[in-house]
């Protein structure tokens, strides 16, 4: 049983680590990333209001946010581990997912940080657009998200460092390759606790 943080930068590979990690572990993985875009495909009235944001790079305001991932944890089969990706991105966030482990009774065993080279993610990101049919991949957006990363969630790193959570693992690479390399840093987390 694992409760997991994954974070990094907008194309460090977050989200093929996450199914990696969901099967090792057999937790469910939860992108708050795939779930607005599935919002937004169906045109539900969240993803109404998600789509304004994402179509100029900027962040899902923390209420919608807070309200789908509070919803997404107390499904049964997130009660006995699970893994997050792409939440929390902000401060106000950290604190709300306290807020919401709390009152379940838990808190969260560990924070991935998956670093990656600036000029690699755009490349990453510019590809997956094309693979993808990603509208929101242009350039200028990716580089926007980028930005707003570095302002708003690259901070949070510090805060999981302080409370002894953070496990910083290199994201360039083969993707088993990194899949190792994080599987190998939570073993020896593991067994040094």
């Amino acid at each position: 049983m694992i409760r997991l943080l994954l974070i990094g930068a907008p194309g460090a590979g977050k989200g093929t680590q996450a199914e990696k990690l969901s099967a090792a572990y057999s937790i469910p993985a939860i992108s708050t990333g795939d779930i607005f875009r599935h919002n937004v495909k169906n045109e539900t009235e969240l993803g109404k209001q998600a789509k304004a944001f994402m179509d100029r790079g900027e962040y899902v305001p923390d209420s919608l946010t807070n309200d789908l991932v509070r919803d997404r944890l107390s499904q049964d089969d997130a009660k006995s581990g699970f893994l997050l990706d792409g939440y929390p991105r902000t401060a106000e966030q950290v604190a709300e997912l306290d807020s919401i482990l709390e009152a379940q009774g838990n808190k969260l065993d560990v924070v991935v940080q998956l670093t990656a080279d600036t000029d690699e993610v755009v490349r990453r990101l510019l590809n997956r657009a094309i693979e993808q049919g990603r509208a929101d991949d242009t350039e200028d957006v990716i580089r926007r998200r980028l930005e707003v990363y570095e302002e708003q969630t690259a901070p949070l790193t510090s805060v999981y460092a302080g409370r002894g959570l953070l496990v910083t693992v290199d994201g360039l690479g083969e993707v088993e390759e990194v899949t190792g390399r994080i599987l190998e840093a939570l073993n020896a987390r593991t067994s040094s606790n």
